[in-house]
């Protein structure tokens, strides 16, 4: 077993609650639905926690939020929610003391979540006794205890389309970036259009307009699609664009 799924399965086993933190942008794409039916099975309440909420109209926000419960969106980079997500872990534990897990796929904010929470200056602790190296320990107040995990994968998932969207594996990383930044033109043409002020309908055009836009050249005077394929996926990854 990978040592991922280790620290994964005893932060699921030591808490109480189980927090899965969701990009607002790519919520069914960013739900681990191996790590619910663990949750599920450890019988640990769950609580869905929807990140990047700045990042997406309210209307979309409103039509995710029927779907899951309980649910809660932040966005921690403004530090929009966080209290509204202390009230709601407390509204779980009955206002015991308790220990939360936070999981999610890699670049979803957990640990952006985890500082919002906590404040500035709160110091991580990952020696804590009986806790392997790698699960970050956090007290965010005198009830709540959090701990973190890695970043983690379904077994056997190799979508590196969905990877590219979501960032869970970074824009300077990604194989063929270009086939991931042409499914999400498709997908979220009129905000990429707005976004860079190209109007170009065709996915293939419009990474080159990027290209020529951005002096992405590659030999001959040809556009660098694949460094422009790059340029989109940082901007998107990064949050520069708002959905």
């Amino acid at each position: 077993m990978p040592s991922f799924w280790r620290h994964v399965n005893l932060v699921l086993k030591e808490s109480e609650i189980v927090i899965e933190v969701l990009d607002a942008r790519h919520i069914n794409e960013t739900r681990n639905v191996e790590i619910e039916k663990k949750i599920e099975k450890y019988g640990k309440k769950i609580l869905y926690v929807i990140n990047k909420c700045d990042l997406v109209s309210k209307k979309e926000l409103q039509a995710s939020k029927r779907k899951l419960h309980p649910s809660v969106f932040i966005s921690s980079k403004d530090h929009l929610g966080t209290t509204m997500l202390k009230h709601k872990i407390l509204e779980l534990s009955r206002g015991e003391n308790t220990t939360v897990g936070i999981v999610g796929y890699p670049n979803v904010g957990k640990s952006s979540l985890i500082n919002a929470l906590a404040g500035r200056g709160k110091a991580r602790t990952s020696s804590e006794s009986g806790f392997t190296k790698g699960v970050q320990k956090v007290r965010v107040d005198a009830k709540i205890v959090v701990l973190d995990t890695p970043g983690v994968f379904p077994d056997m998932e190799k979508d590196n389309e969905k990877f590219g969207k979501t960032g869970a594996i970074d824009y300077s990383k990604i194989k063929d970036p270009e086939i991931a930044a042409l499914k999400l033109i498709e997908e979220k043409k009129e905000v990429l259009q707005k976004h860079f002020d190209i109007h170009e309908d065709d996915e293939e055009e419009f990474l080159e307009q990027i290209a020529f836009k951005f002096k992405k050249m590659a030999k001959g005077g040809k556009p660098d699609v694949e460094a422009a394929a790059r340029l989109l996926l940082k901007e998107w990854q990064t949050g520069k664009v708002k959905a």
